[in-house]
């Protein structure tokens, strides 16, 4: 089975296509590096020792991508490319707008066009804004809170749409919590270009000494410490999702939560962090972020039940992985 994974040199996407490559499926990635680098294919064959096809398109380059679909019998999409920086988004909405959705509908043009009618969708919790209970449930209202969000919810909108019109695809959406940790290799793991937009490289490039301080945005909200609690999930357990949601039988479309259903706040993170790798994060508390909610944490009940998606990791891992990732490319 040929898979066509969209920005599979990404922090997600490269430890996805490892796993699929593990289990014997045939992969080609479509990557335009701009939030990604290169020598991630190097790394998935030593991890794998097997080879990937490589395209460096951008997916708004309807052309490109249709020759692409020409050129390869693809029988399934993981599509994981996108902008993804929620504080980015609220700043340059349109660059959001245009890069996430024109990508999209070109990518789903090109699956109409060449009847590929498998595609997993890499969504988020944002989708969810600020949930009224916890744990968050897949049948809760949505709404969004930042244009990041609004790009995801719109194009599950758009993924719904398109199954109504036609329910021969077979559409499965993922709504990620936050994934942390690296690949236990140290071969790959979040690597950003540039200064990160995500906590956990930012943990890191603090705590060697790469960057002075981190903000930590907020200690006012009201949960243990007052700083914002998230369900940080490891990677791997992230990346064995899509596996998971390729192999399922239930057809149609489908609605899945990733986490670990347990809520950790940022303050409680820095501090494993620091326990577990045995070194100090400089931090200073910062106002509030636009776009930011209190609390968000999973349950993962029908992921359980469906896909039988169960992580195996703990915060403890995470800080681990993350560091030993770090260090090991320094």
């Amino acid at each position: 089975m040929k898979i066509l994974v969209t920005g599979g040199c990404g922090f997600i996407g490269s430890h996805t296509v490892v796993d699929l490559l593990n289990e014997g499926y045939e992969v080609i990635i479509v990557d335009n590096l701009v939030n990604s680098k290169i020598d991630v294919l190097d790394k998935i064959k030593k991890i794998t020792n097997k080879s990937v096809k490589f395209y460096q398109y951008d997916l708004c380059d309807y052309t490109k991508l249709d020759s692409l679909f020409k050129e390869e019998e693809i029988d399934a999409v993981i599509h994981f490319a996108g902008l993804k920086a929620v504080s980015e988004s609220v700043e340059k909405p349109l660059m959001y707008y245009e890069n996430n959705l024109y990508s999209t509908i070109n990518l789903l043009k090109c699956m109409m066009k060449y009847n590929v009618k498998k595609i997993v969708f890499s969504s988020s919790a944002t989708v969810y804004g600020s949930p009224k209970s916890l744990p968050i449930y897949e049948d809760f209202p949505l709404s969004t809170t930042n244009p990041y969000g609004t790009t995801k919810l719109m194009i599950e909108n758009i993924l719904t749409d398109l199954y109504k019109a036609d329910n021969s695809f077979d559409i499965t959406i993922l709504r990620y919590f936050n994934p942390i940790g690296a690949h236990k290799s140290g071969l790959l793991g979040e690597d950003p270009n540039g200064i990160p937009n995500n906590l956990m490289p930012y943990i890191v490039k603090v705590a060697t000494h790469e960057l002075p301080i981190l903000s930590i945005f907020g200690d006012d909200y009201d949960t243990v410490d007052g700083t914002g609690v998230r369900d940080f999930i490891h990677v791997c357990d992230l990346s064995y999702g899509h596996v998971l949601a390729l192999k399922n039988k239930k057809e149609g479309l489908k609605i899945y939560n990733l986490g670990t259903g347990q809520g950790t706040s940022v303050l409680e993170l820095v501090k494993m962090f620091e326990k577990v790798n045995n070194v100090e994060v400089n931090y200073k508390i910062v106002g509030r972020r636009d776009g930011d909610i209190a609390s968000c944490y999973a349950s993962n009940k029908k992921a359980q039940e469906e896909l039988g998606f169960k992580p195996k990791y703990n915060l403890e891992d995470m800080c681990r992985d993350s560091y030993n990732f770090v260090k090991s490319n320094r």
